[in-house]
């Protein structure tokens, strides 16, 4: 079987193991809806076409900034605003836009959770409610809890913020995708992290104490994890051992992050 089309990141659903779906794109509008799972323990070849395009405007590009965009479109779309990295930056509750008032409106001036997801190790992260899991998938985690739910996306930065100084917002992403981590319980980190807030962020604390378990399909992990970029390995031909967060994990230890291809075009072969 052969596809080309432009990559976006895969799209997931929760099952007994996540589901994975790759999206290739004909520029900005989806041409074809790949299921990935069924290539696990099968050689795939994936073709660099030297040739990328801009995911907000389908324009051809030299390099990608953030998910696949030029550079124009990163300095200027709300979906790269700097409230995306720093959610206590939105303004938006306040009136006040940082690049895109509708956008920000329909985005951000909507539920938001503030989480614990174990990857590595216990963090802290914030997302839209309609976010969950796919959020969760994205970075790996193999658990995760709801700590706080807000009205809005500051809200959940400033939460978010305060935890900081006692629980990471990074991923290693290494780490995760060598599946290492202590087993710990999440319930109990939300216990003590609450004390950590002041009075007025604690009201917004989450009486749903449901921890997600998540499954992913990987034949066995890698023990060193090497990444592979198209820019420097244009044709990739190996066999695909498991699918992690957003990375493809090959049977020699390579991982290639889909996500961060965003907008590249290639073709996908499979026997």
């Amino acid at each position: 079987m052969t596809y080309t089309g432009n990559i976006r990141k895969m799209r997931t659903e929760l099952s007994e193991e996540v589901q994975y779906t790759l999206p290739l794109y004909d520029l900005i509008e989806p041409q074809e809806m790949i299921s990935m799972n069924q290539f696990i323990g099968q050689e795939i070849s994936l073709q660099f076409e030297n040739e990328i395009n801009c995911v907000i405007t389908g324009k051809r590009i030299k390099k990608a900034y953030g998910d696949g965009m030029s550079y124009d479109a990163f300095i200027t779309s709300p979906m790269a605003s700097p409230s995306i990295i720093r959610p206590e930056l939105s303004r938006i509750h306040e009136g006040i836009a940082l690049r895109d008032k509708e956008w920000e409106e329909k985005h951000h001036l909507t539920p938001h959770l503030v989480y614990l997801s174990l990857t590595s190790e216990v963090k802290v992260g914030v997302t839209r409610e309609t976010n969950i899991p796919y959020r969760w998938i994205d970075q790996g985690a193999v658990e995760a809890i709801i700590l706080a739910e807000v009205p809005y996306r500051q809200l959940a930065g400033a939460i978010e913020v305060a935890l900081k100084d006692y629980r990471s917002d990074k991923t290693n992403w290494r780490k995760m995708l060598k599946n290492e981590y202590d087993s710990t319980d999440l319930l109990d980190h939300k216990d003590e992290l609450i004390g950590y807030l002041d009075e007025d962020l604690q009201q917004f604390i989450s009486d749903n104490d449901e921890i997600t378990k998540i499954k992913y399909p990987v034949i066995s992990y890698p023990k060193k994890v090497t990444s592979i970029k198209l820019d420097k390995v244009p044709l990739i031909e190996k066999k695909l051992k498991g699918i992690k967060g957003q990375y493809l994990i090959f049977s020699d230890d390579t991982v290639f992050n889909m996500r961060s291809h965003s907008g590249y075009k290639v073709t996908l072969q499979t026997s």
